[in-house]
């Protein structure tokens, strides 16, 4: 038995803590390669959205993959223009059709601008759940304030929110406030899209453990009990990726990283909440 199946992820309520992630992986072959590779070395959980616009190659991966699509935590979003009530019931659907399932074990809303509406994208979000199409409710991007508002409009629990996460942006203070609101917390751009490669600390880690600077940077990320989505389309990233699994940082390793004064956030829309 190899290595990475002998490896087991960490779950975070029932949601595998290492996932694969799909934003701008818009080839419809390369997607489907990728997800059923990563499904068959361990990954079980996947993330995409309506605006990656590969909901379709998502599910023709799952669906190619040699793993039951009931051990697979599969999560999409509802885009910002898709947020009024109607409209994310009929484009959850949409997403559904796609992705070939009948259920979502997480859907998100991407962003809390535009057309969301906590009252009634949420009232809808409720809806789904309560009629199996969804398991569980998150949001993305979300600010303290938005995730205590999001909390109060919804009957079932606010699971998680995603959000850019790495070294470099360590959102100390969102990752406190949700730990006070039992949210759990995804981090996309885990390896600040490639950065990590061009931080001494993390290379030092990185040496010292004779491992990756990707490795490093997702193996910190669950030290602070945090959910890492990294993107990788060739098999030898997301195998890399894997074996962070086996990766232990101690405490020297750690303090270092958390001492990083550089910040970079990598992703910055002009609809941002912050």
């Amino acid at each position: 038995m190899s290595y990475r199946q002998e490896q087991r992820v960490p779950l975070a309520n029932g949601m595998p803590m290492l996932g694969l992630g799909t934003w701008q992986n818009d080839d419809p072959e390369e997607c489907e390669n990728a997800v059923k590779t990563a499904l068959e070395a361990g990954y079980r959980h996947i993330d995409t959205a309506q605006a990656y616009r590969n909901e379709e190659s998502v599910g023709r991966g799952i669906a190619a993959a040699d793993v039951p699509r009931e051990d697979v935590f599969l999560a999409t979003k509802v885009w910002i223009d898709n947020l009024a009530y109607d409209d994310v019931l009929a484009t959850t659907e949409e997403s559904l059709d796609r992705l070939g399932v009948d259920y979502v074990d997480l859907l998100y809303v991407h962003w809390p601008s535009r057309e969301y509406d906590s009252e009634g994208t949420l009232r809808a979000f409720d809806e789904l759940v309560d009629e199996g199409k969804v398991e569980r409710i998150g949001v993305s991007n979300f600010e303290p304030e938005h995730i205590d508002e999001a909390i109060e409009r919804t009957d079932a629990p606010i699971f998680a929110n995603q959000v850019e996460l790495h070294p470099l942006l360590p959102q100390e203070e969102l990752r406190e406030h949700c730990a006070e609101r039992d949210v759990e917390v995804v981090a996309y751009s885990p390896l600040a899209r490639g950065e990590v490669f061009n931080v001494p600390e993390l290379t030092e880690i990185a040496e010292k453990h004779d491992a990756s600077e990707p490795q490093v940077s997702l193996a910190w990320l669950r030290e602070k009990g945090v959910t890492a989505i990294p993107k990788a389309t060739s098999e030898a990233h997301i195998l890399d990726n894997w074996e962070s699994l086996g990766l232990a940082l101690d405490d020297e390793d750690v303090a270092k990283i958390d001492a990083i004064e550089r910040t970079d956030r990598r992703i910055d829309p002009d609809f941002a909440p912050w």
